[in-house]
């Protein structure tokens, strides 16, 4: 809580902020660049529908799985020191990733990059936690910080479309190179280093945190791709014990990995709860989207990228704009209104039709609109509620949760949408056996196989996926909707940033035996 005004950022701080923007925009581009360069992609290493699924969710599945560990390495060496040791790794995995061969070696290029990323992520946001103590500046840089990495997710396409138009697939991890270079020569000179040396890393909560999200992700994965079956019940219930024992050492831990007695904090819980059931609404409409640009209307990829391009104006506005708005009004309802203004987006999407591009795109504005007021005020609400000590940690869960929330979005409502498709799809009744499962299992399916079916197949399946489409909508909607009700009843309480009362006073650090 900010009972007086803290010093004024001067010009290093913000130098600082422009130096963390940079991995941050890369990391948002790296989880979307490979959207509409799978093609691309798939036709020069010629992975099996098992390979795909891979090179596109290790990223996402390592990132999520070190991000906790990530977060608290960078409090225990140094912040700086792990943002730029991160930053090399990514650079040189990036580089593995763009001449990869073979699936199986951009595979694991891809895990490689995940375990890099979940260095950075946190690291940046702790930094920024660290160099602006104001409150006002602080939720403005991390209102930035949020809008940089949402911005690097929407050009992720319209990169990848326009690199693959002119080089080749791997041209797009090219991109991390020159970015690594400039934070590795930059950050010495503008960030300062921050670190508790008192903390230390307890490699059992590794490796349990590990044994918790790992399985949780990939059962999350693999429904969106297989449905539920008995792997996907195996691995949520071996998270399920890995979440449990988990929990109970870090309840007994003097310095836990997480500190669980953090989520006695309605406003920190309620804050990831809002985060989780945002990002899934976004993660899997943007998922949508850009299936919808491409394979219903036809678009290019780099076509479909651009398209994706001026939603993006609307995160911009909510995460810069969210901040000043928040110094007047209490985060909780700033969050709450934006989220009931994002419903028209969903809206739109769900009367969307198979040639209502500009619908779509407005529809996805909106979204993208939710998302940049939640990421900034989320964020914020989030980190300022952790001791200063333990802020990398605080970082990493709040990223962690997010990355949760994108897959679980693009995992059920892709789900759902892909129900619905195979329900509403019907091939043709003389069609070839083979044929007619391509036709029914996806739309990207179909249009495969267009060729060898009439031409009011494909007309078909363009509208069954378009119905999937608008009811997918309809259950993010809802769920939004829940989110803003969460945010009236369980954030209101909270002042305008920067005046009394403000959040709440930061948690103290877990005391208990150490039984290490």
């Amino acid at each position: 809580m900010d009972t007086q005004r803290a010093p004024a950022p001067g010009w290093r701080q913000w130098a600082g902020l422009a130096v963390l923007m940079l991995p941050t925009a890369l990391l948002g581009l790296d989880v979307t660049a490979l959207y509409l360069v799978v093609p691309s992609l798939a036709a020069d290493l010629q992975p099996t529908a098992t390979e795909t699924l891979w090179i596109m969710d290790a990223y996402g599945f390592l990132i999520a799985g070190f991000l906790i560990t990530m977060g608290t390495l960078g409090d225990r060496i140094g912040r700086r020191r792990l943002l730029m040791i991160g930053m090399a790794a990514f650079g040189a995995a990036s580089v593995l990733a763009a001449f990869a061969t073979s699936a199986p070696w951009l595979i694991a290029a891809r895990a490689l990059l995940g375990v890099a990323g979940a260095t950075l992520m946190p690291s940046t946001l702790s930094l920024i936690s660290n160099m602006f103590t104001d409150a006002r500046q602080r939720a403005s840089a991390i209102g930035l910080w949020a809008t940089m990495f949402a911005l690097g997710m929407a050009a992720g396409p319209i990169v990848g479309g326009i690199l693959v138009a002119h080089f080749w697939w791997g041209a797009v991890f090219l991109l991390a190179v020159p970015v690594s270079v400039a934070t590795l020569v930059a950050a010495p000179a503008l960030l300062p280093e921050f670190r508790n040396d008192t903390s230390r890393l307890d490699l059992w909560s590794v490796a349990l945190s590990l044994a918790a999200l790992l399985p949780a992700i990939f059962a999350i994965k693999h429904a969106a791709a297989h449905g539920i079956d008995a792997q996907v019940l195996a691995a949520a219930a071996l998270g399920g014990a890995g979440t449990i024992a988990f929990v109970r050492r870090q309840l007994r831990l003097r310095e836990p990995l997480l500190d669980i007695r953090l989520f006695t904090d309605r406003s920190f819980s309620a804050a990831l709860s809002v985060l989780l059931i945002g990002l899934a609404g976004f993660g899997g409409v943007m998922y949508l989207v850009t299936q919808y640009l491409q394979f219903v209307d036809g678009l290019s990829p780099a076509a479909a990228g651009l398209w994706m391009g001026p939603p993006a104006l609307a995160m911009l506005v909510g995460g810069i704009g969210a901040p000043m708005l928040a110094g007047r009004v209490s985060p909780g309802i700033v969050m709450a209104g934006t989220l009931a203004l994002s419903l028209i987006g969903y809206a739109l999407l769900a009367v969307a039709g198979t040639n209502s591009v500009p619908a779509v795109v407005a529809g996805f504005g909106f979204v993208y609109l939710g998302l940049g007021v939640i990421a900034a005020l989320g964020t914020e609400i989030v980190v300022s509620a952790a001791p200063s000590e333990r802020s990398g940690s605080a970082a990493a869960l709040s990223e962690t949760v997010q990355e949760l929330g994108i897959a679980a979005g693009v995992a059920l409502l892709g789900s759902l949408t892909t129900a619905v498709y195979r329900i509403m799809a019907q091939a043709p009744a003389d069609a070839p056996a083979a044929v007619a499962e391509s036709y029914t299992d996806s739309l990207p399916g179909a249009v495969s196989v267009t060729e060898q079916l009439p031409v009011e197949a494909l007309r078909h399946a363009r509208e069954a996926f378009t119905g999937g489409l608008n009811i997918a909508a309809i259950a993010a909607g809802i769920a939004v909707a829940g989110a803003a009700v969460v945010c009236l009843r369980q954030l209101r309480h909270l002042a305008p940033i920067g005046a009394t009362g403000h959040s709440t006073e930061p948690i103290a650090s877990t005391q208990g035996s150490d039984d290490r």
